[in-house]
């Protein structure tokens, strides 16, 4: 049985998802296939944009706090899957080198009405560098439960 059940998501809660150290080759090979954006692949476009510097696609912002969350929690929970979110923000950008700070909140919890077999919970994603929140997201995970459902 996984550790991590619907029962213990609960709103509020919030799970230290580690930090992560943004390596610039692979940021670099993200844009390269992914986001080919010149801010994101050339040093002086880079040093040209709104960014001043090099900066990591949102994209590949995204997919690190998707693996920390990952490592931090779905693999060790009854995650089932997630149908999609309401939002996703990158509010600074994220350079090379850069350490982010990851955390996922608990937001709000209910049982599935149509499905009384899972849980369906919000979440609330973030990275900070420092003080700076550089990306956040709000999704809907769903979840089993520990204990069975009971018929009504």
């Amino acid at each position: 049985m996984p550790e991590l059940a619907f029962e213990d998501l609960t709103p509020g809660r919030v799970f230290d998802l580690g930090t992560i150290t943004v390596d610039r080759d692979e940021m670099i090979a993200f844009a390269r296939r992914f986001d080919p954006q010149p801010f994101h692949l050339d040093d002086e476009a880079g040093k040209n944009s709104i960014f001043g510097d090099l900066a990591a696609s949102g994209w590949f912002t995204a997919s690190l706090w998707m693996r920390a969350y990952a490592d931090g929690v779905l693999l060790r929970a009854t995650s089932i899957a997630s149908p999609g979110g309401e939002e996703i923000r990158w509010p600074a950008p994220v350079f090379g080198g850069d350490t982010l700070t990851a955390t996922l909140e608990i937001l709000d919890a209910r049982r599935s009405r149509s499905r009384p077999e899972l849980g369906l919970v919000t979440l609330g994603a973030r990275l900070h560098r420092d003080d700076t929140l550089v990306y956040s997201a709000r999704f809907t995970g769903m979840f089993g439960l520990r204990e069975p459902a009971t018929p009504s």
